[in-house]
């Protein structure tokens, strides 16, 4: 059992590792936060709680089997702010630009959904190159899932989106 215990503790620090200590010195370079720093300046501290953290990419094609970053390419949970809680997804683009996987747009999704369910505000942290076009039309076609979201959370809960780099096609 500690093993599995050590295992999962191992996994989660490379997932917070994101695509990497490089990557994450080529943003602070250039004077920005990395996915998970921006959400713990947005909310109280210590209360974000992350899901989903050890999710990975499903391709397999152009290389990408070899590429499989714990969290893919986007944080996501719910947190606090002044006390008020609010679900959050944050493009990580030190992985793969912040591209959309459909694995990502799932993420996504699953943290709109819950937005929904439990009547709270959802922001997105934005800072994507847009589809993975390594997945073909699978990740155009996870746009059309958030898309949805969008339309039936109109109304229903506060949508805020911070664009915080680049925000190419659907990416919004």
């Amino acid at each position: 059992m500690r093993e599995k215990v050590n295992q999962l503790r191992k996994m989660q620090e490379e997932a917070l590792k994101g695509g990497g200590e490089k990557r994450i010195k080529k943003m602070h370079e250039q004077g920005k936060l990395i996915a998970r720093e921006r959400i713990q300046v947005l909310v109280d501290e210590g209360s974000f709680e992350e899901i989903d953290m050890l999710v990975r990419h499903h391709t397999h094609d152009f290389g990408l089997d070899k590429q499989r970053y714990l969290g893919d390419s986007v944080v996501v949970g719910l947190g606090k702010i002044d006390g008020r809680t609010v679900c959050i997804f944050s493009q990580d683009f030190t992985v793969f630009g912040g591209s959309l996987s459909a694995a990502h747009a799932q993420k996504v999704c699953k943290i709109m959904d819950m937005a929904m369910k439990i009547g709270v505000p959802v922001i997105g942290l934005n800072d994507s190159g847009g589809a993975r076009i390594q997945e073909g039309v699978v990740s155009l076609g996870a746009y059309a899932d958030i898309f949805l979201r969008n339309t039936l959370a109109s109304g229903v809960v506060p949508q805020i989106s911070a664009v915080l780099g680049p925000c190419a096609g659907g990416a919004v």
